[in-house]
C-alpha cells in the first residue's frame, strides 16, 4: 500500500498558492494571510520546486497563472473546500426545533423568558414561528405549538395544560391619576374600554358589574390582544388581559389592577406535539415552559387600585 500522505505538497505552499491565485499579487496574498510578501513568494517558489514547473508569470505589477497552475488550482480549492466541509461538520451543530404560537403569546409571555433559556440551553436552536393561523405539524415544520381551546386537538397528537386562562381589568396608573377607581359599570362607561378578538367585556361587566341601568361604553378594537396591552400601558383605556401575559407590567408599575374580580376565559392554553414523532430537545423544551408556567403566580401586592 503505498504512502499517500508522503506524496502530498507543502500545506502552506498550497494555501499561499491558492490565495496569491485569488488575488493575483503576493502583497495583497500577504496581507490575508498575515504574513510577508516575501514568504508568501518563497512558499509559492518552494510549491513549484516540488511539482518541478511554474504556477504562476511573474509579470512587472501582478501575476498571471500559467496553463498548469489554471488546472492546478481548480482541484486545489475543491480540496480546501471539502476540508473546511469537513470540518465544520465536526462542530457541535445547534439543534434546531420550531414553535408555533399566536403573537400575543410569543410576545407577551415567550420572549421575555427566551434569555433564561438561552443561558440554560445553549445547545438549542428556537425558532418562533408567531401567527394567527393554526400551523400544520408537518407542512410548516413545527415541533411543539401553543395553542389555545379545549382537546383534542387532532388525531395522533398529544395536548398538556400549560395553565388556565384568567382574565383581570388593567390599566396604566397614569389613566387613574387624580380620579376615583372604577367600582361600578356607572363608573365603567367613564373610561375608555380596550376591546381584543375575544371581546370578553360584556361578560365581565353582566358577571361583577351588574345591576342598576346598563350604561353605554366607549372603546378601542385590536385584532391582537398584545396590541390592546400596549394601548393599556400608553394610558388609553382599560383592558382585559390573561394575568399570565401583564404579570411583569404589573410588577414593574406600568399596568395595575383594576378590580379583583377575576374572569376564567373561554379556552385555555394548551401544549400540543405529534405523539409519534420523539425528540428528546422538544421534551427539554417543554420541561422548560411548565417550570416557567409554575412561576406565573402574580407578584403580591398584585397592584390593586384603591378606591376613592
Amino acid at each position: 500500500m503505498s504512502d499517500i500522505p508522503g506524496k502530498l505538497p507543502s500545506l502552506n505552499g498550497l494555501k499561499a498558492f491558492e490565495v496569491a491565485a485569488r488575488h493575483l499579487n503576493f502583497r495583497l496574498a500577504a496581507e490575508e494571510l498575515g504574513v510577508t510578501q516575501g514568504a508568501v513568494a518563497q512558499q509559492v517558489r518552494g510549491l513549484e520546486a516540488q511539482l518541478g514547473m511554474a504556477l504562476f508569470e511573474r509579470l512587472p505589477r501582478t501575476l498571471a497563472l500559467t496553463s498548469e497552475g489554471r488546472r492546478y488550482i481548480a482541484d486545489i480549492r475543491r480540496a480546501f473546500e471539502i476540508i473546511a466541509r469537513a470540518t465544520d461538520e465536526l462542530k457541535p451543530q445547534a439543534i434546531k426545533l420550531t414553535i408555533s404560537t399566536t403573537p400575543t403569546f410569543a410576545s407577551k409571555w415567550l420572549i421575555p423568558r427566551l434569555a433564561d433559556f438561552t443561558v440554560l440551553h445553549p445547545d438549542l436552536d428556537l425558532h418562533i414561528l408567531a401567527t394567527e393561523r393554526i400551523s400544520n405539524f408537518v407542512a410548516d415544520g413545527v415541533d411543539l405549538a401553543v395553542r389555545y381551546g379545549r382537546p383534542p386537538f387532532g388525531p395522533g397528537l398529544n395536548a398538556e395544560l400549560l395553565f388556565e386562562q384568567e382574565v383581570i381589568a388593567v390599566c396604566s396608573p397614569l389613566l387613574l391619576a387624580g380620579r376615583t377607581a372604577p367600582r361600578t359599570a356607572e363608573d365603567l362607561s367613564a373610561y375608555p374600554l380596550l376591546h381584543d378578538a375575544h371581546n370578553l367585556w360584556p361578560e365581565f361587566v353582566e358577571r361583577h358589574l351588574a345591576g342598576g341601568s346598563s350604561p353605554s361604553f366607549k372603546g378601542i378594537s385590536f385584532s391582537q390582544t398584545a396590541h390592546a396591552i400596549e394601548a393599556a400601558i400608553a394610558g388609553q383605556g382599560i383592558v382585559l388581559a390573561n394575568g399570565g401575559f401583564v404579570t411583569e407590567d404589573l410588577a414593574k408599575g406600568r399596568l395595575v389592577r383594576v378590580f379583583e374580580a377575576r374572569l376564567r376565559g373561554p379556552s385555555d392554553i394548551y401544549l400540543v406535539w405529534p405523539r409519534y414523532r420523539k425528540s428528546p430537545a422538544r421534551e427539554t423544551v417543554i420541561g422548560w415552559l411548565f417550570a416557567e408556567a409554575q412561576k406565573k403566580a402574580e407578584p403580591s401586592p398584585m397592584g390593586l387600585v384603591s378606591p376613592g
